[in-house]
């Protein structure tokens, strides 16, 4: 049998990963009141069958105004939890995966409608919004109000209270939402947050409220189980979040005692022109990793196994997260095995499925073995 960097475990704290893939946070827009329904059952019990060693699961409101739209997630109340405890006992009982969740808030992207409706602001049946500063996304987009002291205290406890839910509904891991333009990444960034308190103006004063949040969260969750953070590394727009601030802010994590960072980029600006290509924030993780000394995660157009197996053979990251790509192949992580002549893990009652039925496994192998 092959050797994988790609299928070595990975120990963060006392979850062992049986490989280095993970199944990437994706919003569903499918829950009612935040609960989630039988679209997250199948959604989720798929992926936890999918020869990923980690399935996280989408990005989920600590307050019920800091969901996306009124179709996703939240974790603020007893119906919430009973109906995540389902899905996650499910997953953890059939599948081969361990399970995390993303917890984070909006900010001023919220009260948006889904994608498949639009995806702007909504006009009927919205909500306040909120952000570090009264400073909207877009034109045509909610002007947030900027958060007083009061409501950032608040804010810490939603987290707080979340992680207890989260901790208390057999998730493995948990992954704090700093990334992408919601609210955390709106007071890392200089772009949203326009504060001249405690938390704006100098890096160390953005960086404050996500380290306060880490350290508050890192209290009340189980001692052995993994918190880490998503965040932008770059926002591809001039006076935004550069690298050398992620890296910086990698290193007051890792000083907090935090378990790995996600890095992706983006999505804080509409005017961010991003250079697109197969594995394109992978040179951030590998930065940020090798500067900062902290676990990461690359993701962003990792979509072929040999790609992937180089990523971490080559000391890029850790680990290589996907969401597109199992989307279009819910068996990704099964088929990545046996391109680089592994056996995956698999429920019994799919051990009669094997790389003599599915052909690119040869193709792959020969590409391998030519260089």
């Amino acid at each position: 049998m092959a050797t994988s960097h790609l299928f070595t475990p990975i120990k963060l704290r006392d979850l062992e990963l049986w490989n280095r893939i993970v199944v990437a946070p994706m919003c569903q827009y499918s829950a009612v009141d935040g609960t989630m329904t039988d679209w997250h059952m199948q959604h989720l019990g798929s992926l936890a069958n999918s020869g990923a060693a980690l399935v996280i699961v989408e990005a989920t409101g600590v307050e019920l105004e800091g969901r996306i739209s009124h179709g996703c997630t939240a974790l603020v109340n007893d119906a919430n939890e009973a109906a995540m405890k389902k899905v996650v006992d499910a997953c953890k009982s059939f599948g081969t995966a361990a399970i995390g969740i993303q917890l984070g808030h909006a900010g001023r992207k919220a009260s948006a409608q889904k994608p498949w409706e639009g995806g702007t602001s909504l006009k009927e049946n919205a909500w306040q919004t909120k952000s570090a500063s009264a400073v909207p996304y877009d034109d045509g987009w909610h002007t947030p109000h900027g958060m007083t002291l009061d409501e950032i205290a608040k804010l810490k406890a939603a987290f707080v209270e979340a992680t207890i839910r989260a901790d208390r509904a057999g998730f493995d891991l948990i992954e704090i939402h700093g990334a992408h333009g919601y609210l955390l990444n709106q007071f890392l960034s200089p772009l949203s947050n326009q504060r001249n308190d405690q938390y704006g103006g100098s890096l160390e004063n953005r960086c404050r409220l996500p380290l306060e949040i880490y350290t508050e969260m890192r209290k009340v969750l189980s001692p052995g189980k993994p918190l880490g953070i998503r965040i932008s590394a770059v926002e591809w727009v001039d006076g935004g979040i550069t690298l050398a601030d992620s890296i910086a802010f990698s290193k007051m994590l890792k000083a907090a005692g935090c378990d790995f960072v996600d890095v992706s980029s983006g999505g804080n600006s509409p005017k961010q022109k991003i250079e697109l290509k197969a594995g394109y924030q992978v040179p951030f993780a590998a930065a940020i990793r090798k500067e900062a000394g902290i676990p990461v995660m690359a993701v962003g157009l990792i979509t072929d196994p040999a790609h992937a197996e180089a990523i971490v053979a080559d000391g890029e990251a850790d680990m290589v997260a996907l969401a597109r790509g199992f989307m279009d192949d819910l068996r990704w992580g099964w088929h990545a095995a046996w391109a680089l002549g592994v056996e995956p893990k698999m429920a019994p009652q799919h051990r009669r499925i094997g790389p003599r039925s599915w052909p690119p496994a040869k193709k792959y192998q020969d590409a391998k073995s030519a260089g």
